[in-house]
């Protein structure tokens, strides 16, 4: 937040030398309540984003599903909803947040329907894109309605919510999928985590048909559709090679499609300022990056979520496959986490970050690093026997450096946006988040699994001469056949590493040497202990790096104003204003 730490929080700012009053305004009485409908529905959102990541294998075993098709339901929705962002929180300003909003989560809820039903592959994957698209809709108004809904004194406390719910739901989504799918209540297995979305989304159209006020640009504003299109070119071309570039074997189409995007986005901030002296409706108000709040806050929240990106899919891999947990177990292990979130999301917005200003955010910043420093120890000393209470402290540092940054992030950028701006602010925002992620995944490709093969091939080196002693003391094979069987080992362990998809067998793991029962029962345990300590070693060097993106965030804390102006964007219409530092 820009609160300095010289001025006690106040109704009261300084602006140009001159004490100033912030404007009244006339508050909503259901306001509180429609928060609730609007969190429970951004909860629901985020939790589904994380349990279909859960339920993948179970889906692919029932639909007779391949791996691309799977991994086309997990990419397609996060493409759909990345892509509908900006538009939807413009349609939001032009037609009505609350309108918008319904039309959102009821396509949401249609669609988790569908995907619950579904009977084929292709179902699943249409019935993901079209529910990413609808959830596109649908996020971009819970932000910006508690902008123009909240005073700026209340605001905190909403935002503060609102990131605890986001913490929550990411972590909770492990665990509640890994519940669900565990347990096949009703016989649905993997379909509950869709149908679950059904009478929470038909509670949340009629509860919130009666609690939020629709709001809009107090300016007639028209749909640029030609921004659109630019808009959604350009995002595809970017974020569509990010999302399945390892899948895809990183192709050279794939970094040109990347590197013509950037002339696609350029031609679309031209388009902007025309569009603005044209009619002053374009699809992105350019004038909100003259903001120092709104240009600074969003160039921390996508350096911070790129490593928060990587950090999570990393950290799953490691739990998961690494170290062969269930996903009951992996989201259990990371509560103290979401202990962590929970103390801070709320206190950072309401308690720290008034009083203290960036400075409090930078001390999150810190205190994250020294739970990433702990975790990088952890996972090094104890290699393929951690287990969850070796990194609960570790994680619980984590999720409390975690809650203090992100949960003031999107105050910051939205707190000098004019009402009239409020609905595509949130969409870029949403979208800056949803690239962070992105290139954070990207990321994961290069700084996990570029080592692994590697690391892979030095945890069986360090075994292997216990390995052979114990061939030949337990498995019956001569000193010659224990070199033999040692050799192919390595060669399946390293060929096991090097695959996409963890359920493929490589054929080098099928070779004579391998197949003898005693041999392989003796090689079980190895293999285990070598994934672990592989992956160890990849997710430490992933730690190292999300050390340094943290650092470079504490320094980047230092171009978000000291305080945050509390005057700004409050009366409906109102310009962004030049921010002060």
């Amino acid at each position: 937040m820009a609160i300095s730490s010289e001025q006690a929080p106040s109704v009261e700012t300084e602006v140009k030398g001159k004490e100033t009053d912030a404007p009244s305004v006339n508050l909503d009485p259901k306001r509180w309540a429609a928060l609730l409908v609007l969190l429970v529905s951004a909860f629901m959102d985020l939790l589904d984003g994380t349990v279909a990541n859960v339920a993948a294998p179970s889906m692919q075993r029932e639909l007779g599903a391949g791996y691309s098709a799977i991994q086309w339901v997990l990419v397609g929705y996060q493409l759909a909803f990345a892509l509908m962002l900006i538009l939807g929180g413009r349609l939001g300003d032009i037609y009505g947040r609350k309108k918008m909003f319904m039309i959102g989560v009821a396509g949401f809820t249609a669609m988790s329907l569908t995907a619950g039903l579904s009977q084929e592959p292709w179902q699943l994957v249409a019935s993901r894109v079209l529910q990413g698209a609808f959830s596109g809709v649908m996020i971009p108004q819970v932000l910006s309605i508690i902008h123009v809904t909240f005073s700026n004194k209340e605001r905190g406390t909403a935002f503060a919510l609102h990131g605890l719910v986001g913490g929550l739901a990411a972590t909770l989504g492990l665990a509640l999928g890994g519940l669900m799918v565990q347990w096949d209540l009703f016989g649905l297995d993997w379909r509950l985590i869709f149908l679950v979305n059904v009478p929470v989304g038909i509670v949340g159209l009629v509860y919130g048909s009666k609690v939020i006020s629709e709001s809009k640009a107090p300016n007639a504003l028209r749909l640029d559709t030609v921004g659109v299109v630019l808009a959604t070119v350009g995002m595809v071309m970017l974020v569509y090679p990010l999302l399945q570039g390892r899948e895809l074997g990183w192709p050279t189409w794939g970094f040109v499609s990347m590197i013509a995007s950037i002339g696609v986005l350029f031609g679309f901030v031209r388009w902007q300022k025309h569009k603005a002296a044209k009619d002053g409706s374009p699809l992105v108000e350019l004038g909100l990056f003259r903001t120092r709040s709104f240009s600074s806050g969003l160039a921390v929240n996508l350096i911070f979520y790129t490593g928060m990106g990587m950090f999570t899919i990393g950290w799953t891999l490691y739990m998961q496959i690494g170290q062969g947990w269930s996903p009951m177990r992996a989201g259990l292990t990371s509560l103290p986490f979401c202990v962590g979130a929970f103390l801070t999301a709320t206190s950072s917005v309401m308690i720290l970050v008034p009083k203290f200003g960036r400075k409090a955010m930078q001390a999150g910043a810190l205190v994250l690093v020294v739970g990433l420093l702990a975790y990088f120890w952890v996972a090094g000393d104890k290699g393929s026997e951690v287990t969850s209470w070796n990194i609960a402290i570790p994680l619980f540092l984590v999720g409390l450096g975690f809650g203090t940054v992100a949960t003031p992030l999107p105050l910051i950028v939205t707190s000098e946006v004019g009402h009239k701006d409020a609905g595509s602010a949130s969409g870029l925002v949403n979208t800056n988040t949803q690239l962070g992620f992105a290139i954070g995944g990207a990321l994961v490709s290069v700084v996990f699994f570029g080592g692994l093969v590697g690391n892979t091939g030095t945890a069986v080196d360090d075994r292997l001469p216990e390995l052979r002693s114990e061939l030949v003391a337990t498995a019956g094979v001569t000193p010659g056949e224990a070199e033999s069987v040692a050799t192919a080992f390595r060669t399946c362990a390293t060929d096991r590493a090097r695959e996409k998809d963890a359920a493929i067998v490589p054929d080098s793991c099928t070779a004579a040497p391998l197949t003898n029962p005693e041999v392989a029962a003796v090689l079980d345990g190895y293999q285990e202990d070598a994934t672990g300590t592989s992956f160890a070693a990849s997710f430490q060097t992933l730690l190292l790096v999300f050390v340094g993106i943290t650092a470079l965030v504490f320094l980047l804390l230092f171009a978000v104003p000291r305080r945050l102006r509390e005057d700004g964007g409050e009366e409906a219409g109102a310009e962004p204003a030049q921010a002060a530092s």
